[in-house]
């Protein structure tokens, strides 16, 4: 009975085990194949990261391979080429000998290597592999694209060249529909070639100068004028500011370069330190960015938005009211305040506060901060940031002759102290 009693329950206890088992893999295999299943939906969705994350949890098969095999051809078309490589890095662990995956493996590899257009591989270049296995650099349009150098308003800003005719450019760049929705993207589209437009409309010596704007798939971009100098914002800072009268000269002459924008019907929004270049060797100074710029023709312009950096914004721009060039001399005033004493004229603990006070509050005595500065600069930055647009100077040209003159007479009275020494 005992010998009976000990196989009955062996027997009972491997059937037990051997249904389970039995239903853990049939379980196993239907979440497996509820896994890929999710993860085809994902990639026909275009969601190809979610198609990953679900694809790696199935168990690898000849079936999954070749899923797999399309997937990283999906990133590879939306030049995601590191994420291309894991997928193809995954496969060889199952079988290296699959297709051309020794080949596309290191392809992949090579391209995850070079410059990447679009901001985190989402533009769309024709870069291609040469047949010794080098990478040729990308190219937008006609240009050859050489390094990143940062990222601008729009988008991501690489140095780039003009094979033709050997000219170095700067493209800015923008991959729309990477940033914006469907119903959103015809009108970014408008407004970023409309920059081009605008800008391009230009001609000045103190503002950038566009080459070319174009568009390559989902890859908006513009060339303009590459500058070697940098923005101003090292000279806002205390312990780097620039001597006065080149701090009126720099200032008069973003003055001048605003007047005539002005002239041309064009109101820059987001005048500030970021987006005035400055080269001290060849004494260069240029506006740039006039990326959130509206055409100030009535058949153009949108009333009511809310654009440019807070801390330079005018009180009329902050309430959304329709504007004009002098709301870019207030802005070109907190400038000139913060050139010269290394402080903004109006700060606050939060963005409501900060507002509150570009639209309600005077600003401080620069010479309370500085009590070296000459009568007539204070007099100037008083007149700039006078709340009442009519209070204000009514033109570019204007602030840029009394900051010419202030700066003539203190080299003058320098000069003087110095002859009397």
């Amino acid at each position: 009975p005992a010998a009976l009693l000990l196989v009955g329950h062996l027997l009972l206890t491997t059937k037990r085990f051997l249904v389970t088992e039995r239903g853990k893999v049939k379980s196993d295999e239907q979440s497996a194949e509820s896994n890929r299943m999710l993860a085809l939906a994902f990639q026909g969705q275009g969601q190809l990261d979610m198609a990953w994350d679900k694809f790696r949890q199935v168990p690898l098969s000849d079936a999954v391979m070749e899923n797999l095999y399309n997937l990283a051809l999906d990133f590879e078309r939306k030049r995601q080429f590191n994420k291309a490589e894991s997928v193809f890095r995954h496969m060889a662990e199952f079988n290296p000998k699959f297709r051309d995956l020794e080949t596309r493996v290191k392809r992949a590899k090579a391209m995850s290597e070079t410059v990447m257009l679009g901001g985190g591989g989402g533009g769309r270049t024709n870069t291609s592999i040469l047949e010794d296995g080098t990478v040729e650099k990308p190219m937008l349009g006609r240009y050859q694209v050489e390094k990143e150098l940062g990222k601008g308003a729009m988008g991501v800003v690489y140095l780039g060249r003009d094979p033709k005719i050997n000219r170095v450019v700067a493209i800015k760049t923008m991959a729309l529909s990477q940033e914006f929705d469907e119903e959103e993207l015809a009108d970014v589209k408008e407004r970023f070639f409309r920059e081009a437009e605008t800008a391009g409309r230009l001609n000045h010596p103190n503002i950038v100068t566009i080459f070319d704007a174009g568009e390559e798939h989902d890859l908006a971009y513009i060339a303009m004028e590459f500058l070697k100098g940098r923005d101003l914002v090292p000279q806002t800072k205390p312990g780097q500011l620039l001597p006065l009268p080149k701090v009126m000269d720099v200032v008069a002459r973003v003055a001048e370069a605003l007047a005539y924008a002005h002239g041309n019907n064009v109101v820059h929004r987001d005048v500030k330190p970021a987006n005035i270049m400055f080269e001290p060797e060849s004494d260069q100074v240029k506006v740039t960015d006039f990326g959130i710029a509206r055409i100030t023709d009535s058949s153009r312009t949108k009333t009511g938005m809310v654009l440019g950096t807070p801390s330079y914004m005018s009180p009329e721009q902050l309430a959304g009211k329709k504007i004009d060039g002098r709301s870019d001399l207030f802005s070109l005033g907190v400038m000139l305040f913060q050139m010269v004493c290394g402080k903004l004229p109006f700060e606050g603990d939060s963005m409501a506060q900060l507002m509150f006070r570009i639209a309600n509050e005077g600003h401080p005595d620069i010479r309370d901060i500085r009590p070296d500065v000459p009568d007539c600069l204070s007099a100037i930055i008083d007149r700039a940031l006078a709340k009442e647009v009519e209070a204000r100077y009514q033109s570019g040209g204007d602030m840029a002759a009394d900051l010419r003159t202030c700066a003539g007479n203190l080299t003058q009275s320098i000069t003087q102290v110095d002859f009397d020494i």
